[in-house]
């Protein structure tokens, strides 16, 4: 049993909300929340004041067992996923062989049944993610997966987009889609802007995003079928899909947390750690998504989890990989650059329940008598991001030396738990 006293919860939808509680784990449920449990029996955790909700979730991330073990493995972006705060992980399919049947899904779920994180395969839409033949959806979709996509490649063929929100309807599945026109993106290095214009490089136009952002509205809305949008960087893009919602269309999206916080001028320094998909924008396009995440546009914030070896990342700009880690990062960007954007409790809304509610997983509850499934975290505490601290097994990321505001402390899922050192 685990006693976890003087923590304040942080969940509107729980009687305690707001309150300083200790809170008793037992067989992997709360069995007592009080004012105050005599902890002689217990092994007791002091969080001393620090808040807990329900455990966090990302959909964006990038595993790379089956075939990619040496960028990220399932036991590195598990402990990755515990440093973020995050109890569970959906998983992009762009793996070797790729999450495009339901042995590959079963893999998955089989190699992490014991693991503290809960893993929630999303299953290929296509096969090898080539964008050219639909998979096997209803066979994955019975094994386990809990939506539909190429990943971090964007579905270009209109009528496969189509078929695919098509079948998923049948059983009301989901269908997520990173919108980027590879065609009007054509080999662009970074943001088409005045930087790229500045450093003589190749941009990618925001209207790569929002064609295919207007592209895949337009087909959710004819096959009467649940599209996500997945990882947005833009204005436009975030106006399509607040007029898409007021059409009572079933669209919904979400965001990088990279992209809240970073704008396309880094880039003037050439270094590759700067080069992630989609492309760091221009400020304005910063200021539009955060008002999309406070007026609801924006569904949820994700990691945009995308592992690289350093052969891959430490080139010149030009020929390094897009994409970079975030698991571990993503509270601590939101916390620090939202403060005046969103309350603490939409922070966590848009990181634990939305994301569940998208994939239509079960969401969490604090109350007695409920499975556990916890994140204990302190807002207030300053911390410096360090490489010798990441976890994941690649460290392609922006933000090492970074101080940020906010920081995970621990993580409490059924019979395990997590905390830090």
């Amino acid at each position: 049993m685990l006693l976890v006293k003087n923590v304040h919860i942080i969940e509107p939808t729980s009687k305690y909300h707001g309150k300083k509680v200790d809170l008793l784990i037992k067989k992997g449920k709360i069995d007592r929340i009080k004012a105050r449990i005599q902890s002689d029996k217990y092994n007791v955790y002091d969080a001393k004041g620090a808040c807990m909700s329900i455990g966090w979730m990302d959909i964006g991330v990038q595993v790379g067992d089956p075939g990619l073990e040496h960028r990220e493995d399932l036991e590195s972006v598990a402990k990755a996923a515990m440093a973020g705060g995050f109890t569970a992980i959906a998983c992009y399919p762009n793996t070797n062989p790729s999450i495009h049947s339901k042995s590959e899904v079963l893999y998955i779920k089989n190699n992490t049944s014991d693991s503290l994180v809960r893993f929630y395969p999303i299953g290929a839409a296509s096969r090898n993610c080539k964008g050219e033949e639909m998979t096997e959806i209803y066979d994955m979709h019975e094994s386990g997966a809990v939506a539909f996509s190429d990943g971090t490649k964007s579905i270009q063929n209109s009528g496969l987009m189509m078929r695919t929100l098509q079948y998923v309807k049948a059983f009301g599945g989901l269908v997520m889609n990173h919108p980027h026109d590879k065609q009007v993106g054509n080999s662009g290095q970074m943001h088409e802007g005045l930087t790229s214009v500045n450093l003589g490089m190749k941009g990618i136009p925001s209207l790569a995003e929002e064609l295919m952002t207007q592209r895949d509205i337009y087909l959710a809305e004819y096959t009467e079928s649940k599209l996500h949008v997945l990882n947005i960087s833009t204005a436009r893009a975030t106006n399509l899909i607040k007029q898409a919602k007021s059409k009572g269309i079933q669209v919904t999206t979400s965001v990088p947390a990279i992209n809240l916080a970073l704008d396309d001028s880094l880039v003037e320094s050439f270094q590759a750690r700067y080069k992630v998909l989609p492309p760091l924008r221009e400020k304005s396009d910063i200021k539009a998504l955060k008002r999309g995440l406070k007026n609801g546009t924006i569904d949820c914030i994700t990691s945009n989890h995308i592992p690289w070896d350093g052969d891959a990342k430490n080139l010149e700009y030009s020929r390094a990989e897009f994409g970079s880690i975030g698991l571990e990062t993503v509270f601590a960007i939101c916390n620090t650059h939202l403060k005046s954007v969103l309350s603490l409790e939409a922070l966590i809304e848009k990181l634990s329940r939305n994301p569940r509610e998208i994939l239509g997983i079960p969401v969490p509850k604090i109350e007695e008598g409920a499975i556990a499934n916890l994140t204990l975290f302190d807002p207030l505490e300053e911390w410096t991001f360090t490489k010798e601290a990441i976890y994941s097994k690649s460290k392609n990321t922006p933000f090492i030396g970074t101080t940020f505001t906010g920081k995970v402390l621990g993580l409490i899922n059924q019979k395990q738990s997590w905390f830090r050192s």
